[in-house]
Order: structure tokens, then sequence, then C-alpha cells
């Protein structure tokens, strides 16, 4: 099954047909593989090839694990953030708001430019994943602490819980109701994903003009997105347990936990911030 997922695109092992039992090497390679053999010319174009032998493979522990840490890094990060950058004091004059606009743009800049790196990358860099948590945490630490402040309510709290009941009442369905991820449904999720970073990409871009059309602010307008957001991320949560499980299945090496780790990072990342925006508007004054 061929993935249009740019992160499980560059997994040869992901697109595979079958399982892991029907073979003793993996997908492409037509005996196990060596490390340093000087060989390019390889299924990846280049001498990356994995060893079959010594190495574990992926299984659902090693993906929770992997998992637990990229999330752990964005938590940790982003508290810190929030922790570090002064105390905004709404309708105060003078209220210094410069640290955490810088901390916003630097790790949502950052954070995206890796994570396009990562996304089509062939070899997954845990390195790189830790780091691209690490830019994650520090804009959503930021963000958090700037809608913590405008907005009544303790919708930062309630945002994060939302966030990890969403991921719960996903992985129940998609288990409970057997779903299974058509071609189709893999098109559509992938091409609104895109889209809706575009669209982003050109709100940032007109706001450089003072012309901002308030797709992702906190108005009526913005809430269209939001929900939406919230609905695409919840799919990508479904496209993120379609390929987790078939990787298992065509016996992924454990390296590839982190690709996985990454990809789920990056939906409840996205889910995140969409509900809390949906809080923001419905705890506005």
């Amino acid at each position: 099954m061929q993935s249009n997922n740019p992160v499980f695109r560059r997994s040869e092992e992901f697109n595979r047909a079958g399982g892991a039992s029907q073979t003793q090497t993996y997908a492409g390679y037509g005996q196990p593989a060596q490390w340093g053999t000087g060989q390019p010319g390889g299924p990846l174009g280049y001498d990356d090839r994995r060893p079959t032998q010594g190495t574990g493979r992926m299984t659902i522990d090693t993906v929770v694990q992997k998992t637990a840490v990229s999330v752990g890094i964005v938590i940790v990060v982003a508290m810190a953030t929030w922790i570090l950058t002064p105390e905004i004091t709404v309708g105060a004059a003078g209220a210094d708001m410069g640290p955490l606009f810088a901390a916003l743009a630097v790790g949502s800049l950052g954070a995206f430019a890796l994570s396009m790196f990562i996304s089509f990358k062939r070899v997954v860099n845990p390195a790189l994943v830790m780091v691209f948590a690490a830019l994650e945490g520090v804009a959503l630490g930021a963000l958090s602490k700037l809608f913590n402040s405008f907005y009544e309510g303790n919708i930062v709290m309630g945002a994060v819980i939302g966030t990890f009941a969403a991921f719960g009442g996903t992985l129940a369905a998609y288990k409970f109701f057997n779903i299974q991820v058509g071609q189709k449904f893999r098109m559509f999720v992938i091409a609104a994903v895109f889209g809706m970073v575009g669209l982003s990409l050109m709100e940032l871009v007109l706001g450089l003009f003072g012309a901002q059309i308030g797709l992702f602010g906190v108005s009526g307008l913005g809430m269209v997105t939001a929900v939406a957001g919230l609905v695409l991320g919840v799919f990508m949560l479904i496209l993120d347990f379609d390929f987790v499980e078939q990787g298992i299945r065509n016996g992924l090496p454990e390296s590839e936990s982190w690709r996985a780790a990454f990809a789920m990072t990056v939906s409840l990342v996205w889910i995140y911030t969409n509900l809390l925006r949906i809080l923001a508007f419905f705890n506005q004054d």
C-alpha cells in the first residue's frame, strides 16, 4: 500500500504490502544488509541499508516509548518557556511581550522548517525529532501563555485535557470500530493538511503588510478554520494509527518508531492549537 503521507512515504517498509512473517528480510532487500559496504544504488539511492539481524523490530511498546519522549520534550520545554518569559499584565501600560512573541516566532518557524526536512528525509534521525519537539515546546509555551493572559478561564488546561482525550477517543474508535483507511481518505487528508498550511502561510505574509483576513484568529471566521483543523487533526491521528499498524505488520526496524513518534507529535500539536483557539472563542469577554 503506497502512502501519500510524506512522513511515512520516506520509509520503504511502511509502503510494503503483506506482513513481516512472509520474509526474513526487509522490503526491497534481496539479502541481509550490511553496514559500510560502500555500494551505492540501493533501494534508497545510497548506502544506508539497515541490518536485519541483531536489531529489534518496531512494536507498539517502542512507538509508545518514543512518542512519550517526543511529547514529553514538548511539554517540558513549553513549561520552561512559560516560566522563563516575563509575566503579562493585561491592560498594563508598557507590558513587555517582546520575549513571548520572539519565542513564538522562533519556535514555530523553526519547528515548521525542521518538520519539512524530517518529513522528506528517507532515514529518520532521532536527534532531529527531539530538536523538533523542543522547538514546538518553545512555540506552544509562548502561545499558551499569551492565550492564558488574554482570555478568561483556564483554557490552557482545558486544551491539554481535550488533546489527550481526542487522542484516546480516536484510538479507541479506530480499534473498536476497526476503521479501514482507504486511498481516497488518505489523499483527502494530506491535501487538506497542505491546504491548511498554505492558508496559514498566506495569512502570515498578509499580516506582514497589515492585511490579515482573520482565518486563524479568535473570531467567527477563525472558528470555522479551528473546527475544521480539529477534525483534520483527528483524521491525521487515524492515518498515524493506520501506518503504525502496517509498519509493525511489515516488520520495520525499531528506529522507525521515531518516525511514528514524530508524526503523532505533529498531530497532537495540531489538535492542541485548534482546541486552544476554540476555547478562547467561548471564553471571550
